[in-house]
């Protein structure tokens, strides 16, 4: 479909709503990683979080995002001045100018029960506090998004002056107007009603950003768009407080499949389902099977009228096609599970690999082996690779473990006492190494970069970058199998690996290994070819 549409802007806030999300705690390290892939996905607003000086890592993020290249428009959250204070002199507002951030983002008060009854101001000042602080940051700042908060609930209960202040953040200046469904509990027929009324009466832009508590959020924000708002806000994967923001890798594709927007490239709406599981494995958070286009489910057929009828005609069906959002069609009773996306990853690593390549076969069979095991490999490239190159025959192991042993000791004074013992082979020399270290997984980090930077003076570049436990069925309780997920870097590149075991120092184990195998096979190419790494990395932004 042709886009004969105005223009929309996708404006991510997974760094600050999604991470505001119970359970999720996203580290400076996470929000860089993230926002390089938000970048590469298309997004054309991220925003990082609200700097503060109670909130260092939102700060931090601001100064350090600046030297990564992102090319997306990266905005400073906030709120608007207090009562009762200068725009010039209030903390927050000032906080958002040092930010260097070229958009600033505020929210302020719809609701006239907000205003009275939580902040404790008057109708009339909380106009005040608007105008005066959109005109603060325009002078201040590139560009001024104002967020209604709870703007529809603030209508119902008194239209006129819910309108009145989005009618003062024109007044000061703002170049985007953003109706909240902050409760999310708008049902689609109530809210285009109230949409529709207000692009009739205010001459600015309008922006939607939904919750998601009656299940209505990417109804209502297609409803939106296509109703005039030109820019669109949620999350990558519906993190957000209570039941979640608007879910972006649902709304991305039905607008731009089925109503013909051009939000992002088509090579861009490809790495949908991979970006999407990407976050979730950097927040540590469980990808939803049956999420709308992404998820693992969202393609699979099982044996049956079903599968008979999709293989016939694939709309039979199937309301989109799956590779148009990196998706696999899945049969469950089949061996064609992730064939497409394997390829593409392949084709990287060799290019011009035919699929009819036998070597294809064997490798497509060992990772689904794998991942029937509990492996998951969309966040651990550098595991993916040194499993295909092995198989591939570009890549042999540099060494042999022969053995560990890890030892924990609770001392009398309190303190644990982590000790691991390693034995290693390369080519015909042994070595048996110990090392302690803050914890089992650093005493065996430890006690490897012992043994082996005699032989790999390059091993000491490897940082551990972050460290990640998943349960994968907590039926079995403590005799659970974990998936652990390593993030590495040598201060030029980052990559992800991992291990699965019931024994969770194992399956660091294996994480870990790969981890400084992959730095050897990296540094091996490039001394090869005189090339610099060019696998993909894990994240495109890191700390410097």
């Amino acid at each position: 479909m042709k886009n004969k549409n105005h223009p929309v802007f996708l404006y991510d806030s997974t760094l600050r709503d999604g991470n505001q999300a119970l359970g999720i705690s996203l580290s400076l390290s996470d929000k860089l990683c993230i926002a390089g892939k938000l970048d590469e996905l298309g997004m054309h607003y991220i925003e990082g979080g609200w700097p503060n000086p109670t909130n260092p890592v939102d700060t931090e993020f601001y100064r350090h995002v600046s030297r990564t290249g992102i090319k997306a428009r990266i905005a400073a959250f906030g709120s608007t001045r207090r009562p009762g204070c200068k725009s010039s002199e209030d903390p927050f507002l000032k906080n958002l100018v040092e930010t260097g951030a070229p958009v600033a983002t505020i929210f302020g008060k719809s609701w006239d029960l907000h205003v009275t009854h939580v902040i404790g101001t008057t109708r009339e000042e909380n106009l005040a506090m608007i105008e005066d602080s959109v005109r603060f940051l325009k002078a201040n700042m590139d560009e001024v998004v104002y967020d209604a908060e709870h703007f529809f609930d603030g209508y119902k209960a008194d239209p006129q002056y819910a309108l009145s202040t989005l009618s003062a953040a024109v007044d000061g200046g703002a170049d985007c107007i953003v109706l909240c469904d902050t409760n999310g509990g708008m049902l689609p027929d109530e809210f285009l009603t109230i949409f529709l009324d207000v692009k009739s009466k205010i001459p600015v832009p309008l922006g939607i950003h939904c919750h998601n508590d009656s299940g209505c959020a990417e109804a209502n924000s297609c409803l939106a768009v296509v109703n005039g708002a030109v820019q669109v806000q949620g999350t990558m994967n519906g993190m957000g407080e209570r039941c979640g923001n608007a879910n972006l890798c649902t709304i991305i594709p039905n607008l731009q499949l089925k109503r013909g927007f051009q939000l992002v490239g088509d090579h861009q709406l490809k790495m949908l389902s991979s970006v999407s599981l990407f976050i979730a494995e950097i927040a540590n958070t469980i990808p939803n099977i049956r999420a709308p286009y992404v998820g693992d489910a969202a393609f699979s057929h099982k044996a049956g009228a079903h599968a008979d009828g999709v293989r016939k005609v694939r709309a039979s069906f199937e309301h989109a096609v799956p590779e148009s959002v990196g998706n696999t069609r899945h049969f469950v009773v089949s061996d064609q599970a992730g064939s497409g996306t394997m390829l593409e990853k392949l084709a990287v690593i060799r290019p011009g690999l035919d699929k009819k390549d036998p070597d294809v076969k064997k490798l497509l069979l060992k990772i689904k082996e794998l991942e029937s095991q509990g492996y998951q490999f969309e966040a651990a490239e550098g595991s993916f690779e040194l499993i295909a190159r092995e198989m591939l025959g570009q890549f042999r192991e540099p060494f042999t473990v022969m053995g560990f042993r890890v030892l924990e000791e609770k001392m009398e004074n309190g303190d644990v006492l982590s000790e691991a013992t390693i034995k290693i082979q390369e080519n015909d020399v042994f070595e048996h190494t110990a090392a302690e270290g803050d914890g089992p997984v650093n005493a065996l980090d430890n006690a490897l970069r012992k043994a082996l930077m005699k032989f790999y003076p390059s091993l000491g570049e490897v940082k551990l970058e972050d460290f990640k436990v998943r349960v994968l069925d907590g039926r079995d309780g403590t005799e659970s199998k974990v998936r652990v997920l390593i993030e590495s870097s040598d201060g030029v590149s980052r990559w992800g690996t991992v291990g699965v075991s019931t024994n969770i120092i194992e399956a660091s184990w294996l994480a870990l290994i790969d981890s400084l195998k992959y730095k050897l096979m990296k540094d091996r190419f490039q001394s090869e070819t005189g090339k610099a790494d060019r696998t993909p990395e894990l994240c495109s932004a890191s700390v410097k």
